[in-house]
């Protein structure tokens, strides 16, 4: 893509009716970090809530310390109703990574270690867009393997660099080379495995260092003409608590904070000392009225939350450390910085006769649940989001939102679309205050055996609650949830997380709640699609069509001008054609214009039934009924093969949308075909089609 057109598409998408906003004099795509935490939970912030505890001075609650990113909040945005795609790592950071919700990634549940989808990534998509990329960190989605075999490695996923923890298992130690929880682990530079000479090696450190280092190749060396992407992927404060090796060295940016070495043995600044030693000072000494008596002594912090209050405030250290950088290379204003975690606190340690109860900073925040649970608690991240220019201080953004809108935004922020497979939407006009924000999907479905732990600070009903399956659907104030889910006929729990962050009281059974309990039981099935390795006990449930709708026959379709990069999402362009047609026709539609194509309208499916869609065409193509992906033939797709995607629905109308690359020379050609109930495989005929009546002709 010339730069000439690059720069017609930035303006293309500032000027449409809600995408990008028009950034204040932004020359070029912004740089852009992303940084996820490991088991963080929302009240573990200062800014969030333990500023709070710290002005109820209540000694019988204990608080920790997070002023850097207390000022990062400052500085920028809080996304105070930002919640992750699963309550566990392996599934929410795929989802993220592939802009996807539970209902359509390929990684769910507990499948640690499995590869992941083969498909739009964050990376890929923001490296065909012109970016260097770089993966930091813990990973844990690379699939069966070994060494440099493994089929997801971040090389294969769309990133130029990786350094870190490939294994999900890796990820509990946080001193590679001396362990000493479970033995030495493997940190890998690429394909290179590199752990032999990172002796005292603390890994928050070390990715720390790693980051700053790339990041500063990119910014003077030979690449700079490059913006860059970092996925800066910490393994704390999850798993082991281990102390660093001594203090955060001080200064920051360029010159100071954590600096890359390079040298075997003494690969960074704070590879020295005594491993698992350094206590920070503000909670070395800390006591705590621990009998809610204030007549009595009171008595030191329990050594496993100095700890966890040590790794915390380190993850702060380095967040601070490298907004200085950005300021000392001079990029702050052209970077944007998000900072979240991937699921709520754990009640781990990993260490013997430690207990770790995230009841001891209330790491749940005003919430119920944890690690595992899809109450608010397990669910609701932290997040802030930096962007000095863009993004103005002291920004609250309380609309809702989900890891998986990421991948649109940044695509958005680079003057792009999202591909058309994704599940979010640009969070850029909430962040920036400019333009119209769409509404964010959250949806959250999980498996997990165990129960809700039995804390005193959560609601009697939540506790030892039986987990099991559980699923969790958001609309405007309301969340649905439901736990230990034996049938679709199951009902939602009802809660107001805006009035009843704790969700407390059940609105299920209120006057007027029906409505909204039909419409959660609907949407589930609506916008998910089945994955044979994490079944469901709604798999096998019917999609229910829309109800009763004034139609017309035929469909409508827009084309969208110009020579995209992937399928794109079509939302909020502007469309440079339009018109309607009996049944999907490239050649009548788009009129030979390169761009592409959006068929839109319903499907009038005539009995209950299994339906097998099939897909064929010239170029990249996608299916969805409701806001479920049907068939996905976009990336990686081979011209002129055959997709299929199989889906039980209810007879009614379903809403499409179909996505087709429309290329500019060439024979085109687009073939949708389904079979079903006394449906041989043929064409979706012309009286399947409906159109809303109040669509012009």
């Amino acid at each position: 893509m010339t730069i000439i057109y690059h720069l017609a598409v930035s303006l293309f998408l500032a000027g449409s009716f809600f995408a990008a906003p028009v950034l204040a004099q932004q020359k070029k795509q912004p740089n852009i970090i992303f940084i996820l935490t490991d088991d963080l939970g929302y009240g573990d912030l200062g800014v969030l809530f333990q500023q709070q505890r710290q002005k109820a001075s209540d000694r019988s609650e204990p608080w920790n310390f997070t002023p850097q990113l207390d000022k990062m909040a400052e500085q920028g945005a809080v996304l105070q109703h930002h919640y992750c795609a699963a309550p566990v790592c392996a599934p929410s950071r795929a989802s993220f990574l592939l802009g996807q919700n539970q209902g359509h990634a390929n990684v769910r549940d507990n499948q640690f270690d499995k590869a992941l989808a083969d498909n739009h990534t964050v990376a890929s998509v923001l490296k065909t867009a012109g970016y260097a990329t770089a993966a930091i960190g813990k990973w844990g989605l690379q699939g069966k393997g070994k060494g440099t075999d493994w089929p997801a490695h971040p090389l294969n996923r769309g990133f130029d660099y990786y350094l870190g923890y490939m294994r999900h298992g890796d990820g509990h130690e946080h001193y590679p080379k001396e362990g000493p929880h479970k033995g030495p682990k493997e940190v890998w530079e690429n394909r290179t495995e590199i752990s032999a000479g990172l002796d005292k090696c603390y890994t928050a450190d070390l990715w720390t260092a790693a980051t700053k280092k790339w990041i500063t190749e990119q910014v003077k060396g030979k690449k700079s003409e490059k913006p860059f992407f970092v996925f800066l992927a910490y393994d704390t404060p999850h798993a082991i608590l281990q102390y660093p090796t001594q203090a955060y060295p001080a200064g920051g940016g360029l010159k100071g904070g954590l600096q890359w070495l390079g040298k075997p043995g003494q690969m960074i600044n704070t590879a020295s000392g005594t491993i698992d030693s350094w206590v920070h000072p503000d909670y070395a000494n800390a006591t705590y009225d621990h009998d809610k008596n204030p007549a009595t002594a009171e008595v030191a912090w329990p050594d496993v939350y100095k700890r966890y209050a040590a790794s915390v405030r380190r993850i702060d250290d380095a967040v601070g450390d490298i907004l200085q950088l950005l300021r000392d290379l001079k990029i702050d204003d052209n970077t944007l910085v998000v900072f979240t975690s991937d699921n709520g606190p754990s009640l781990e340690s990993y260490l013997p006769k430690m207990d770790n109860n995230p009841d001891f900073f209330n790491s749940f925040g005003p919430f119920d649940g944890v690690k595992r649970d899809v109450w608010e608690g397990g669910v609701r991240m932290p997040a802030l989001a930096w962007w000095p220019g863009q993004i103005p201080a002291n920004r609250m953004v309380q609309t809702p939102n989900a890891a998986y809108d990421w991948l649109p935004t940044f695509t958005n922020a680079a003057g792009y679309p999202a591909p058309a497979n994704t599940d979010g939407v640009s969070l850029l006009p909430s962040l920036t205050g400019k333009g119209q924000q769409m509404e964010s999907l959250v949806y959250v479905e999980y498996f997990n055996g165990g129960a809700t732990p039995a804390f005193p600070e959560f609601a009697p009903a939540h506790r030892k609650r039986r987990r099991n399956q559980m699923q969790l659907l958001r609309l405007g104030d309301h969340v649905g949830v439901r736990y230990d889910v034996k049938s679709h006929a199951d009902d939602f729990e009802i809660y107001n997380v805006v009035q009843d962050p704790q969700e407390k009281k059940n609105l299920a059974k209120a006057p007027g709640m029906e409505a909204l309990q039909q419409q959660l039981k609907e949407k589930v099935l609506q916008l998910r699609r089945p994955d044979t390795e994490a079944p469901r006990p709604y798999d096998n449930e019917p999609v229910p069509a829309v109800g009763d709708r004034n139609t017309k026959a035929g469909l409508t379709w827009k084309a969208y001008a110009g020579s995209f990069l992937w399928l794109p999402e079509v939302a909020g362009l502007q469309a440079s054609a339009e018109g309607q047609a009996a049944q999907p026709d490239p050649v009548v539609a788009g009129k030979g214009k390169a761009g592409v194509l959006c068929y839109e309208g319903y499907l009038r499916v005539p009995e209950d039934g299994t339906y097998t869609f099939s897909l064929k065409a010239d170029a990249g193509v996608l299916l969805r009924l409701h806001e479920a992906t049907i068939i996905d033939a976009d990336y990686g797709y081979k011209p002129g093969t055959e997709r299929q995607g199989k889906v039980l629905l209810k007879a009614g109308l379903h809403p499409f949308r179909l996505y087709y690359t429309n290329k500019a020379t060439g024979k085109q050609s687009l073939d949708l075909q389904w079979e079903g109930p006394g449906i041989t495989k043929q064409p979706v005929p012309a009286a399947a089609f409906a159109r809303d009546a109040s669509i012009a002709q």
